[in-house]
């Protein structure tokens, strides 16, 4: 860990950062295989790669690669299981759900940007009872992560600059997207990452290795 900047407002990737929703996508994702008439995988296996997408998740599942009419339909599967049952089990990380509160009842800015669409982003914030003050989903913007503008365009809509803003993430892509965007590079190394790959080798300004970690460094950021 290195010095930073304390922030003014924060940004959270969702997925394996905010809020911990492999439960919910890995019981879709056996749905799948439940379907095609494979036994379950199990749930740390498809826990490593919730980040990389629904794609993902049906080669992992199926092995069948995108492209093809067959992927696309298992895709279409598993999001349509996903969107009936994506707020069962998926819970904020702790204790960011408690470092959360007192953020908020200190009338501190903060938003989320993510991959996700925004068809599947706001029934889950909803369920989970959060009010970003900027939430940008996949197919918001021309462009996602690891482009810069969603930072952007998230800095803007909270009227802070992007320099006084801190994004915290769980993918290289994450730290890409900070990075261009000018704002602190926050890592963390409890989501949803592959054991194939080390997180203290993404280009960040800052990498925690727990989420306890990181809330111990957002209350020691507090600004006056």
């Amino acid at each position: 860990m290195t010095s930073a900047t304390p922030p003014i407002a924060i940004l959270f990737d969702l997925d394996g950062t905010l809020v911990d929703t492999a439960p919910d996508l890995a019981a879709a994702t056996n749905a799948l295989r439940t379907h095609h008439g494979l036994d379950p995988l199990p749930f740390h296996v498809i826990r490593a790669q919730v980040s990389n997408g629904g794609s993902a998740l049906v080669t992992l599942a199926l092995g069948l690669e995108a492209g093809s009419a067959e992927h696309d339909a298992a895709r279409q599967f598993l999001l349509d299981a996903y969107e009936q049952a994506l707020a069962v089990d998926s819970r904020l990380f702790a204790p960011l759900d408690e470092w959360l509160i007192t953020w908020e009842g200190e009338a501190r800015k903060w938003g989320i940007v993510t991959n996700k669409p925004r068809r599947y982003t706001e029934p889950l914030i909803e369920a989970l009872a959060l009010t970003p003050g900027a939430l940008l989903c996949a197919d918001d913007l021309r462009v996602k992560k690891p482009a810069p503008e969603p930072l952007w365009e998230a800095a803007k809509r909270l009227g802070i600059p992007p320099e006084a803003c801190w994004y915290v993430g769980d993918h290289v892509r994450d730290m890409e997207a900070a990075k261009a965007a000018g704002m602190t590079a926050v890592a963390v190394g409890y989501g949803y990452i592959s054991e194939e790959e080390d997180y203290q080798q993404w280009p960040a300004d800052l990498w925690f290795a727990t989420c306890a970690e990181l809330v111990a460094a957002l209350h020691g950021h507090r600004t006056t």
